[in-house]
Parts: C-alpha cells; sequence; structure tokens
C-alpha cells in the first residue's frame, strides 16, 4: 500500500519541460473568422458523445491519502461532466479495506463517464469485478512492462499479457480502452492491438510522468540510462496517424491548453491528463480548482479560434509543423 503513496510522492516531484510538444507549432491565421464563444469541444469515443476533449486519466486508489485525492477528483469531474479514471484497480482485489478509495469516484461522479483500471496480467474475472465494482462506462487496460521490470516488485513474466487482454475485452460488457503508462507505443503497437479487437487505445507517451524514474527511486540500486526507453506522446501520435480503423486517446506530458490542441490536432478523440489534475486538487481546494479548471478550458477554444477552427473535426484536419528531429522520425 506504501508503494501507492510512494508514486504519488514521487510523481509530484517530474517536471514535464521541455518535452515533444515544445517541438510542434502551427501556421498562424491572421483574420480567424471564429466566433471564440461559438467553438465546439465536443467529442466521440467509447460509443458515447462528451462535451469537452479532456479526461481525467488513471492515477491513484488503495490509501487513505488517495481515498481523499479520488474524492475531490471525482468532485470536480461531476461538476464539469468530465470523463474520470480510477488508479490500477489491482489493490482491490487483494485488500477490500482499498475499496472506499476507488467506490468514492462512482460515489461523488454518479451519472458520469467513468473508466476502471486494472492492468495486463490480471484475469478476465478480475477485470469484472473491478468494472462492477466502480459501475464502470468503460474498462482501461494498462500496459506497464518496462516499469514492471524496473519495480523491485514487478511481474516479471510478460508472456500472457496479449492473451489477457483479449480474454478481458470479452469478459466485459463495457468498451475497453488499452492503455500505456508513459513510453508510447509504435505503429507495430497499435497494429497487434487492432488484431486483438482493441478498438480505443490511450498512447500514453513519454514527456511526463516517468515511472521508470519513480521506481528507480524506490530501489537500492537504480538501473541507470533507461529513465528514456520508449517513444514520446507526440512520436506515438505520429505513428498512429497511419494505423487505420482505431479511436486514438493521448497522454503524457500533457502540460497546458496548447499540447491539448496540439493532441487532438494529430487525431486523438481527446486527451488524458493526470499530473494537471493532481496538482489541481492537492495545490488548491475546490472552491479555487474549478475557476482554474474553467480558464484551461476556455483556453483551448481560444486557441481553436485562434487557429480558425470551430471544432475538434476540423481542428484534426490541420497539418501541425514540426521541428526537424519530429519531421526525421515521420519520415524514418
Amino acid at each position: 500500500m506504501q508503494r501507492k503513496n510512494d508514486h504519488i510522492t514521487e510523481a509530484l516531484k517530474q517536471s514535464f519541460t521541455p518535452n515533444d510538444f515544445d517541438k510542434v507549432r502551427f501556421e498562424p491565421v491572421l483574420l480567424p473568422k471564429v466566433n471564440i464563444d461559438e467553438v465546439d469541444l465536443s467529442t466521440e469515443y467509447c460509443g458515447q458523445t462528451f462535451p469537452g476533449p479532456i479526461f481525467i486519466n488513471a492515477m491513484t486508489g488503495g490509501t487513505d491519502k488517495a481515498h481523499a485525492i479520488n474524492t475531490d477528483l471525482a468532485k470536480l469531474a461531476a461538476k464539469f461532466d468530465l470523463p474520470m479514471a480510477s488508479g490500477s484497480g489491482s489493490v482491490v482485489l487483494k485488500e477490500t479495506s482499498a475499496i472506499e478509495s476507488f467506490s468514492t469516484i462512482r460515489a461523488h461522479h454518479p451519472q458520469g463517464f467513468v473508466f476502471a483500471n486494472i492492468g495486463a496480467d490480471k484475469t478476465p474475472e478480475d477485470a469484472v469485478k473491478v468494472v462492477e465494482l466502480l459501475n464502470a462506462n468503460a474498462l482501461q487496460i494498462h500496459v506497464n512492462a518496462p516499469q514492471e521490470a524496473v519495480m523491485p516488485e514487478g511481474e516479471r513474466d510478460f508472456t500472457h499479457w496479449a492473451a489477457n487482454i483479449q480474454a478481458m475485452k470479452a469478459a466485459v460488457n463495457v468498451p475497453v480502452v488499452v492503455k500505456g503508462v508513459g513510453f508510447g507505443m509504435s505503429r507495430n503497437d497499435l497494429l497487434e492491438l487492432k488484431s486483438l479487437g482493441i478498438e480505443t487505445i490511450d498512447v500514453a507517451g513519454s514527456g511526463g510522468t516517468n515511472f521508470i524514474t519513480i521506481e528507480n527511486a524506490r530501489r537500492s540500486y537504480p538501473l541507470d540510462g533507461f529513465a528514456g526507453y520508449g517513444f514520446s506522446t507526440v512520436e506515438s501520435l505520429l505513428e498512429a496517424q497511419s494505423v487505420k480503423g482505431v479511436e486514438i486517446l493521448a497522454s503524457g506530458g500533457i502540460r497546458n491548453a496548447y499540447d491539448v490542441v496540439k493532441a487532438l490536432s494529430f487525431g486523438a478523440n481527446a486527451v488524458g491528463l493526470s499530473r494537471f489534475f493532481l496538482k489541481l486538487v492537492i495545490d488548491h481546494d475546490l472552491d479555487q480548482a474549478e475557476p482554474i479548471l474553467d480558464t484551461f478550458l476556455s483556453d483551448i477554444r481560444k486557441i481553436m479560434a485562434l487557429l480558425g477552427v470551430k471544432n475538434v473535426k476540423e481542428l484534426q484536419g490541420l497539418t501541425p509543423i514540426l521541428d526537424p528531429s519530429l519531421e526525421a522520425f515521420a519520415s524514418r
């Protein structure tokens, strides 16, 4: 259980600047013919239409500290009608005392869209349990082999993960999202997930919370030189552009409204934020957090208007300008 609190503490120590979103820009529009107040932020994924293009991504659960965080996050999600994902539900399969730190999400977001979350190492029966616990609208299956390998008490056998994902999808009666945890995805990864029947994928690239760094801080002898493993979120979104027939979500290193707009322009249907929301509820009470989030959403709308687009679909039709390193990556 202490590991859950360690993850919160170490995540808050990390900085997301710089990252690959700084290497993306747009052609300026001198005379944007858009009314900011008329910009439509709605988007679709997992078979539903949502009023905004962001969601509260998976973070925590299992401890008293996590209970307080999830309660505030759920209240914020309810206020703004945001989808919210729980942290990994694996802990409730072992510790019944951890249940309330997860069930508080549905208690305070009773009508909202909630993702349950579980690791790719778990069974179909486990997946059904965590979905039922939260009365969840969808299931996130997180795939975190690099973190597990570095984690002192982590998993060591990844041979059945693909089969587990397929079996869990068959077992639950809600949409399934497969997500990374900050190491990104290649085109081959995305195609493999598609072959397993996965229709919605969160590429979750590097540039944000680094779980190798977090686990290294918990080891007596760090695995040096490995923290840069994987693809960034921008690189992963570039990889996804040639993969048809799946919905793409983006997370990892999203720092501000402009990063959200950039991620959407690469074709993401929605953008997940974790650290932004974690700091929001830890550093502020809810009365302070609400106007900050309201401004964040307003800023997304303003940037879209400045780019001359009225909705997410039009934004996805823009062609971002990449710096030479990303150009080389995209054409490799």
